[in-house]
């Protein structure tokens, strides 16, 4: 497989060998590999590597035997690496030069030809962006099974009435439907912005090489094709050094990890012996090592916890890229672990939440009668006035004197009798306390985006054929 002009490399000498004659400092060669964490790129560099070589035989720069040796070289590879037999070698830094020499191993001289019109540089930016596009797919997908438990929970609970906050006040009631449907639009953008992100990612830098093209006849529209990227980087010095598309799916996942944190948030207030509006199963949670009474909600707030660890990958991004000059340096390393943790994380706190979500209990009696606690009818009291003719700002100010009257009797409005409802007007009539009733205030919303139960169910309706519709 070799000729005596060309003999085989050693497979733990370095690519430069030709040029730098000293070996690499232990040290450094330890400090430099990023073998450790990149290995997990393999089938999306053992998959480049595959369509760089048809596009090369097309092209006439290889032929089709060596083509096909190459081909099967590296599906044997993989399989090595899947079965757990291959070795993995510090020594040759990272996964693109491990997948390379043993390649070369194996079939020998065509190996060494499979580089021939490409750069470690071009190779490490398409391998990211074809995992990357990969697993914003199945993030995707994990958004959208959250939010079809969401709307299951939201369809059970459509009539259930808790309070709704502002300030962490007690403000008007609302439905528990109409709460998770809030969650479940949150989650929309999310699966938006991360379907626009992925247009950005699915650009191919394969052929910039090292920074300025390639003297040979490449088709890199044709690699592209193979790849199913859209369409090749247009400047060759972009195509090696942009990680914008890392920085924008970061960005997009501390979106996400925000919104899953306020979600957390809530879920441990609501739980608490002080709300009491929800349990969460005991799979979800642990106990204390010294009080029995205990039962911490430790997957919300592990979630919450990971989203500033999802923030500090975003930062580190960011402050990577922010003084490197064009093209590719060798900072560009340090994008992996940032990203690969959010992508881990992102994963695992999506797949938690739901799981959580379709096992939580509703306590609808503790909602009700928190919802009937701090005035929360106060706004439709003052509606009732205006309806009967007042000014919004007078009924504001009379309805604030009925509130401070309950405060001192210590009674909810809906509990004043009409007699001392009217010392405060006399437009208030008995049909008051329809407008006072938790079920009157919800259903009173009753237009597109509002919290009555008629349009939660139609809102729960658009959504479930808002993800029936939607590609992964």
């Amino acid at each position: 497989m070799s000729d005596a002009s060309h003999p085989l490399p050693n497979p733990q000498e370095k690519p430069w060998a030709g040029r730098l004659q000293a070996p690499t400092d232990a040290f450094v060669e330890s400090f430099t590999a990023s073998i450790g964490f990149d290995r997990r790129l393999y089938r999306h560099d053992i998959q480049g590597s595959i369509a760089h070589a048809r596009m090369l035989a097309r092209q006439g720069i290889l032929s089709e035997s060596e083509r096909d040796a190459i081909i099967q070289g590296l599906e044997c590879i993989q399989v090595q690496i899947e079965s757990g037999d291959f070795q993995w070698s510090v020594a040759l830094e990272d996964v693109h030069m491990n997948i390379e020499s043993a390649l070369t191993a194996e079939i020998g001289e065509a190996g060494k030809r499979l580089h021939t019109a490409r750069s470690r540089n071009d190779q490490v930016a398409t391998d990211v962006r074809l995992w990357l596009r990969e697993e914003i797919d199945a993030i995707r997908q994990a958004i959208a099974r959250l939010q079809g438990v969401l709307l299951d929970l939201a369809e059970r609970e459509a009539e259930t009435i808790l309070p709704g906050f502002t300030h962490l006040q007690a403000a008007q009631p609302v439905t528990f439907g109409h709460h998770l449907l809030a969650w479940f639009e949150m989650l929309e953008r999310d699966r938006a912005r991360l379907a626009d992100c992925r247009r950005r990612v699915n650009i191919l830098p394969l052929g910039a090489a090292a920074l300025a093209g390639t003297t040979y006849p490449i088709d890199r529209h044709y690699t592209a094709e193979l790849l199913g990227f859209d369409a090749p980087a247009e400047n060759s010095l972009d195509a090696v050094s942009d990680r914008d598309f890392a920085i924008e799916f970061v960005a997009a996942a501390a979106i996400l990890m925000m919104h899953l944190s306020r979600f957390a948030e809530e879920l441990i207030l609501w739980s608490s012996a002080q709300f009491g509006f929800i349990a969460l199963a005991d799979s979800f949670c642990t106990g204390s090592s010294i009080m029995p009474q205990k039962k911490n909600p430790d997957v919300p707030e592990l979630v919450r916890g990971k989203t500033g660890r999802v923030f500090g990958h975003l930062m580190a991004l960011l402050t990577l890229m922010k003084a490197q000059p064009l093209a590719y340096n060798k900072d560009n390393q340090e994008d992996k672990e940032p990203l690969f943790d959010t992508v881990d994380t992102l994963k695992g706190s999506l797949k938690v939440f739901a799981d959580m979500m379709g096992a939580i209990e509703v306590d609808r009696e503790r909602m009700r009668a928190a919802a009937k606690q701090g005035f929360s009818t106060a706004t439709d009291l003052a509606d009732y006035l205006v309806r009967k003719g007042l000014p919004f700002r007078e009924a504001h100010h009379i309805v604030g004197r009925a509130v401070a009257y309950g405060l001192q009797v210590g009674r909810d409005l809906a509990e004043l009798s009409l007699d001392e409802l009217k010392q405060f007007s006399p437009l208030i009539e008995s049909d008051v306390f329809a407008a006072l009733t938790l079920e009157g205030s919800v259903a009173a919303r009753d237009h597109f985006g509002g919290t009555a139960p008629n349009q939660v169910r139609a809102a729960i309706a658009r959504a479930q054929r808002l993800l029936a519709d939607a590609s992964p």
